[in-house]
């Protein structure tokens, strides 16, 4: 009977809930933490796709702003300086680590270690 509620759920899944649970399946295999459940405040190391990578002119500091969506959540990571990065753009794969704080009330991360995952 499980599988007939999985068959259930993908032909009538939309293709972006579809898509979250493939995401979710993928983060898990790289031990990453769950985006719904970081605390600011704690060290996270977080893997996804890029929704958005979005530069930002400032008077004072530009920024590079990117939503990583896990499938359960998303999170901004921040980088202050920068104007763009190589292989940093949306539909990417990437895995970031860093302190959780907070952007424009959102999670974010600032300045992360990413690495770039192959693929898209």
């Amino acid at each position: 009977m499980g599988n007939n509620i999985s068959l259930l759920h993908r032909l009538t899944a939309s293709a972006h809930q579809l898509d979250a649970v493939e995401l979710q399946s993928e983060v898990e295999r790289m031990s990453c933490c769950k985006l719904a459940n970081i605390q600011a405040g704690e060290v996270a190391v977080a893997g996804g796709r890029l929704r958005a990578v979005v530069y930002t002119p400032s008077d004072t500091v530009p920024t590079l702003e990117a939503e990583l969506f896990d499938g359960s959540g998303s999170i901004v990571l921040v980088w202050l300086g920068r104007r763009r990065i190589a292989g940093l753009e949306p539909g990417r794969r990437i895995i970031a680590r860093g302190r959780v704080g907070e952007y424009q009330g959102r999670p974010a991360i600032y300045n992360p270690w990413y690495e770039l995952q192959c693929g898209a």
